[in-house]
Formats: structure tokens, sequence, C-alpha cells
């Protein structure tokens, strides 16, 4: 999927910033308040938009260590647009879904619903909107969703894949508890989601699941999803089933 852009003049990565720390207040409020009316709506774009983007990532070259670590992972973490600003002072932001492996029947469960917002600092210039999704590969990465918030870099380590045709995972600081990609256009230097803080949305969840659940029921208990969440883990199947019959031959 193209991602739509436009560039941004030398005001709005400022009007970013504010935005970016705003959104994710504002997010971490509503996560313990009363949902709003349009919170379901909002959640089940952002599933149909991760099941577009994973859609595009079967097939693109860039992604295809993510596709050989996918069937290795333990849970995947997918922000179909992630909004980063800068100037100076950067903010970035957005919402997402994550998706848990079931140790004993190796099924997907989820989604469950999380903010990401922060701020970074240093010589980054520019704005751009970019997808990105998360492979948590430890048990502490998966444990750190089923708390109400955490930063990357300070609870759990995080480390950029490896992206292109070709990438080698050796490349790649395979022992981190998580494993970003991103594709992304603008111009934007010098940023990094190390520091970033991830929160869960308990509106959007309650709202999805049309009563109240905490990342325990969904990920631990095994809350089921709505019958639309089937596509995403449709999605998700046939990548690892992809990969492992490559991986076989």
């Amino acid at each position: 999927m193209t991602i739509k852009e436009k560039r941004v003049d030398s005001r709005l990565p400022l009007l970013l910033l504010f935005w970016g720390i705003l959104f994710f207040s504002a997010s971490t409020i509503f996560s313990v308040g009363t949902a709003r009316a349009g919170d379901r709506e909002d959640a089940r774009e952002v599933v149909e938009k991760s099941v577009w983007m994973l859609e595009d990532i079967e097939g693109d070259a860039h992604f295809e260590e993510f596709r050989r670590l996918l069937p290795q992972a333990k849970g995947i973490f997918i922000v179909p647009h992630l909004w980063k600003g800068a100037f100076v002072v950067g903010a970035l932001g957005g919402n997402g879904l994550l998706m848990v492996r079931d140790e004993r029947t190796g099924e997907w469960l989820g989604p469950g619903f999380y903010t990401l917002g922060g701020a970074s600092y240093g010589p980054q210039v520019g704005g751009e909107v970019a997808q990105t999704v998360f492979l948590i590969l430890t048990e502490r990465g998966v444990t750190s969703f089923l708390s109400n918030n955490f930063k990357l870099g300070a609870d759990v380590s995080v480390s950029i894949g490896p992206m292109g045709k070709g990438a080698s995972a050796a490349t790649a600081n395979l022992s981190a508890d998580i494993l970003s990609f991103s594709r992304s256009r603008g111009l934007y230097v010098g940023a990094t989601l190390s520091g970033a803080v991830i929160g869960v949305r308990n509106d959007w969840n309650r709202a999805y699941f049309g009563k109240r659940v905490t990342p325990k029921d969904i990920f631990i208990r095994g809350e089921k999803a709505p019958a639309e969440a089937k596509k995403l883990i449709e999605e998700l199947e046939k990548i690892g089933k992809k990969e492992k019959s490559a991986s076989s031959t």
C-alpha cells in the first residue's frame, strides 16, 4: 500500500510535537475513562489497515527477514500509521494493535489496542508518516504489554530489524526483546523509537470486545475476539505458513 504524504512546512513539526504529547496524554486518560461513541469504529479501522499492511508486507522484498522471523515471534505489534515530526525537538504518535501467539496451541490471540507516543531530541528535521511493525521475540517483551504502559529502550530492549532484499538477521540485534521494521516517505533524520512509551487503550478494547477487558483477559485468558478479526489472524497465519514452506524446501 502506498503511503500518502505531503510536504510539511517549518511550523508543522512544532505542532506535531505538541500534538504527539497531547495525543499520548489524552489516550492515557481515555484508557481509564469512559469510551467515546466512535471508539469501536476507530479500533476497527486500525484492524483493517493492519490487514492491508500485512498484505503489502507479504510481497515486499524489503521485509524478507521480517517474514522469516515471524514464525519464531511470540507476538506482533502493528502501527499502520505512525506520525513523526521534527525540528530539533521531535514527536511521534500513533495507535496500533497487538497479537500474541498462544504458547500451547500456536494460535494467534487478540487483537488488543495500544497507543504509542513520545518525543526525541537531536539534529532532526522534517516530517513523515510511517508504517511500523514490531516483532516481539521474548517473553519479557510480551509481558511488558500486559502492563498499563512501558517505555521502549528502558523497560524492554528494542532494535531496528534487518531491512532490504538480501538483508541478514546477523546484522540485527536478535538478543533484543523487540525488533522494529518501518517503511515511510518524507524527510526525517535521526529519529529513534527508543524512549517512546506504549500504553493500553482500554477504551478501544472495551468498545471492540463489547465489554470491559484487560490485556490479561485477551492474551492469557484467551477472550474471544469479534469475527471481524478473523481476516487479521488469517493473514498472519498465511505469511507464517508460506515462510515455513519456503524454509523447508
